[in-house]
């Protein structure tokens, strides 16, 4: 007797009618709604351990989690949805998200591409698509998607924002200043269009443009990530007038709130210092010698945000044989991965690594930045500031390739970093005395580089670059073994995608005017200036 056919199994819609039945999923979901997160996700862990396979519940937890930042955890929720759902659509656009949120970019276009094959026309695939489209640098693609979509739709204020977002990276500055402005038109409870403003640092705004964000910044409906954009706004606007006190006032507010927002905890920085300095001996290094991927491809630009780092990547993308890409997200990647860099002992893990195993991340690294290299020139720039942490990482699977540290008086950087809204990743640069503390642990780690792998590391102090442009630039390109190019001091004159807060000053000449912004401020500064301790005093540049 022939065995019949399994049934089918039920569609991700069937399984969602019957999800929403469930009193505890309907109560979770009301907790989300007003974001009161431990309520919901007792209610969802609780229910998943009764029913695992439950789509509903899974992709609920797995938004919590994104609100969280806990990606990685989102990231296995969703395909164990996918996997128990294949057609559940909302988890697949849900995952595209996250992986794109991770610069997972070529990852999450994959993802996305069988929701658009199903419906090219809708509007908020096509939008997601036009931001991984910004995000892998495709970005003739991106402008031209969002511009489609905002053709169709125009009242969506948050499209507009990103649009403008995309625009300022291609240089079209007055088209990107004109979207921002549509965004805040639409939405004026949108601070952030207000921010991005500010933070193209070429926009000076009128007196109706300051009544609209004081007015904006007044409100009793604003979400909370609007509220803090708003205090940075104007925090920059009263700067630019040169109210110092008043100015303050807005940045301090505005970091009390996206402090209270993140996780970030400047004890564990110091221990993770403590333990590479622990391991990353010269014996360390020398045991590894030769392993490793062999390119020369790379050249890693770190340091503190804020620091001249984009002006470095300026010059050296104006090199016939260098390209600029982007901050990218691989080394942190690959060393949470396979070194434990989520973890508690990192860099302990580094230890375990065979020569196989070193040459491998080398070369995944290389192909895994390989969407982000649009010409052929032989070597690329990767300027994550925060991979001064991983500097003996990159050294064990790329020996080869070439680290710039980016540096800046540390009063300077500091400021900079404290009126600085980064968009993500940066959790130390909210407060002054974190930002002392963090920028006294990267010193320490990079002193110690310099003393197990002597010349390892070029160093390029911002002052240095400022005094004496031409000697230093043949300094950096005599460090990477390249000939001197007159186009590196032509630097502004290079039209290439920019995508970080220093857009527009590096279409520019170099300027002095940033050197002593800080100054103006120094008699709020006081716990910036204790906390950065010997990082400050050992400066070569006077304060």
């Amino acid at each position: 007797m022939a065995t019949p056919p399994p049934a089918p199994l039920p569609t991700a819609d069937a399984r969602l009618r019957a999800a929403i039945q469930n009193p505890a999923l309907r109560q979770a979901g009301l907790a989300l709604a007003r974001n009161d997160l431990p309520v919901a996700e007792r209610l969802l862990r609780a229910h998943l351990k009764a029913s695992p396979d439950d789509i509903a519940a899974l992709r609920m937890l797995a938004e919590l989690a994104g609100r969280l930042g806990r990606y990685p955890d989102a990231l296995i929720l969703l395909e164990h949805a996918l996997a128990t759902a294949p057609d559940f659509a909302a988890a697949r656009y849900n995952l595209a998200i996250v992986l794109l949120r991770q610069q997972r970019g070529v990852e999450a276009m994959a993802t996305l591409e069988p929701l658009l094959d199903a419906a090219p026309e809708d509007l908020v695939y096509r939008n997601l698509a036009a931001a991984i489209q910004a995000g892998i640098g495709d970005l003739d693609a991106s402008v031209a998607q969002f511009a489609r979509v905002l053709a169709e739709r125009p009242g969506q204020p948050k499209i507009w924002m990103s649009y403008g977002h995309v625009l300022k990276t291609v240089g079209r500055q007055a088209d990107s200043v004109a979207a921002y402005r549509e965004a805040a038109l639409r939405d004026p409870r949108l601070g952030e269009a207000w921010w991005s403003l500010a933070n193209l640092k070429t926009v000076r705004f009128s007196a109706a443009d300051i009544a609209a964000m004081e007015a904006g910044a007044a409100r009793g409906d604003l979400r909370e990530g609007d509220a803090l954009h708003f205090q940075f706004a104007l925090g920059k606007t009263r700067e630019d007038s040169g109210e110092a006190e008043a100015a303050f006032g807005h940045y301090a507010l505005g970091n009390r709130m996206r402090r209270a927002q993140v996780r970030y905890d400047a004890d564990a920085i110091t221990r993770r210092v403590r333990r590479a300095e622990a391991l990353l001996i010269p014996a360390f290094f020398a045991a590894r010698a030769g392993q490793g991927c062999p390119a020369r491809d790379p050249i890693f630009i770190v340091g503190l945000p804020r620091a001249g780092s984009t002006l470095i990547e300026q010059i050296l993308a104006s090199h016939p044989l260098i390209e600029g890409t982007q901050e990218l997200p691989e080394i942190q990647m690959l060393a949470r991965r396979d070194a434990g860099a989520d973890g508690a002992e990192y860099p302990a893990g580094l230890a375990a690594l065979t020569p196989e195993h070193l040459r491998a991340l080398g070369e995944e690294y290389l192909e895994r930045t390989r969407v982000q290299r649009k010409t052929d020139r032989p070597y690329f720039i990767d300027k994550m500031p925060n991979n001064w942490m991983h500097a003996g990482f990159i050294h064990l699977i790329l020996p080869n390739a070439k680290i710039i540290d980016a540096r800046r008086h540390p009063m300077a950087s500091g400021f900079s970093n404290f009126k600085q809204h980064f968009a993500r990743g940066q959790g130390f640069s909210y407060d002054l005395t974190d930002i002392g503390r963090y920028t006294q642990d990267y010193v320490a780690l990079t002193a110690h580089i310099d003393r197990v792998l002597p010349a390892r590391v070029h160093r390029v102090y911002y002052e240095a670059m400022i005094a004496d442009t031409e000697a230093e630039v043949r300094a950096l390109l005599a460090y990477l073994g390249l000939d001197f190019d007159p186009a590196c001091l032509n630097f502004y004159r290079n039209d290439r995608a920019v995508r970080t807060a220093s857009s527009e000053q590096v279409r520019r000449p170099i300027f002095r005017e940033g050197l002593d912004a800080w100054r103006a401020f120094d008699r709020w500064l006081g716990p910036l200036r204790d906390a950065l301790g010997p990082a400050l005093a050992d400066y070569p540049y006077p304060t």
